[in-house]
């Protein structure tokens, strides 16, 4: 089991503010001096760049935006705002524009901003940046927010596993990333775990483990690739499928619907059901990434004038509920009551020790 990093977690939101984006998420409020040691009285600028997902991906930008919002319900002298990224050459600039802005916290939602928030935090050390699915050496003035979502994917794989009717699951990823590919080794490690407990033979499509190589829809927000890369699944017998691809996964939710009841898909990030709630018909679960309760305590902490540190950081695990399986929802009645019962146990065994997750993609 890995240690937990830090329960408290820093907001730290991306500077955007090209003009455009400047325009379309409000006008920077008057002069509020940056960094963490501002007054809880004062205005508390949260501010983040999204990653080309935006902010409608029902997945990890949502996730963090919510976040924000439910910092300034918990601090009124909280106030938001974001800044959309549609290439990652809008990375930078959106920071920059939120220093220069004087925002108290800027937050870089995703692991593609890594290189561009290490080069804008090292020039402005006197900043508080805080970083989702990622962390940067050497920086103490980036709060990194990570989680182990190999942890709760294998359960998901588990689940996936003993809920297929043809013996086939799937997946696959939006890019071939650790933040991504976590997920998949997590899951095909869980299908593998059902296979040796229960002596079964069921097949992972779409990614394999040892040689960490698989399918990838190399973008985040094309729903249409989704539906093609589902398609071909499916037509290869897989009858439940997770999507670790952002808005592109909603393409894997339309063929879902389409199938009447005889494909299933494993969301990821925020709870399908309450984030896309036209699909939670076709919802089995969501492996979740708890981006929004660690985003909203790092941003309330610093608005309260708590300290932020860089090192260790936070790492959402299933012991802390960082990270977990949401509700079956609609799918309740649907699996098995002692499937149930096995992954209750395999989530205890995990936090115990007992049961081993390991990937090499996983936050150190």
């Amino acid at each position: 089991m890995r240690p937990v990093r830090g329960k408290r977690i820093v907001a730290i939101l991306a500077a955007g503010g090209l003009t455009l984006a400047a325009a379309a998420c409000g006008d920077a409020p008057d002069e509020t001096p940056s960094g963490s040691g501002a007054s809880a009285a004062a205005t508390y600028k949260a501010c983040m760049v999204t990653d080309t997902g935006g902010i409608d991906d029902r997945s990890f930008n949502a996730s963090a935006w919510a976040g924000l919002q439910a910092a300034k319900e918990a601090q009124s002298n909280v106030e938001p705002k974001y800044a959309p990224s549609s290439a990652e050459a809008d990375y930078e600039p959106n920071l920059r524009a939120y220093v220069t802005q004087k925002c108290n916290f800027v937050l870089a939602v995703g692991g593609l901003m890594g290189d561009a928030t290490k080069k804008v935090a090292a020039e402005n050390t006197k900043q508080q940046f805080g970083i989702v699915d990622s962390s940067v050496q050497g920086a103490t003035n980036v709060y990194p927010m990570q989680f182990a979502t190999d942890e709760a994917a294998f359960l998901a794989g588990y689940l996936a596993a003993g809920y297929s009717k043809s013996g086939k699951v799937a997946t696959y990823g939006g890019l071939k990333i650790p933040p991504v590919t976590v997920f998949m080794d997590g899951f095909a490690d869980g299908v593998a775990h059902y296979n040796k407990t229960k002596g079964k033979n069921v097949a992972v499509l779409g990614w394999d483990k040892a040689k960490q190589n698989g399918t990838f829809a190399e973008n985040f927000g094309d729903q249409n690739k989704g539906k093609t890369i589902t398609n071909t699944f499916v037509s290869q017998g897989a009858d439940v499928v997770m999507p670790v691809a952002g808005g592109t996964g909603l393409g894997t939710a339309d063929v879902a619907k389409a199938s009447n009841g005889k494909v299933s898909v494993i969301w990821v990030d925020q709870d399908g059901c309450k984030s896309a709630e036209q699909y939670c018909d076709v919802f089995l679960t969501t492996v979740v990434k708890n981006i929004k309760d660690a985003v909203k305590q790092a941003v309330a902490d610093g608005a309260a004038g708590k300290p932020l540190n860089a090192t260790p950081g936070y790492l959402g695990t299933l012991e802390n509920d960082g990270v977990s399986l949401a509700p079956y929802n609609k799918f309740d009645s649907k699996v098995d009551s002692g499937l149930k019962g096995e992954i209750d146990k395999l989530k205890q065994d995990i936090i115990a020790g007992t049961v081993k997750v390991e990937s090499a993609n996983a936050p150190k």
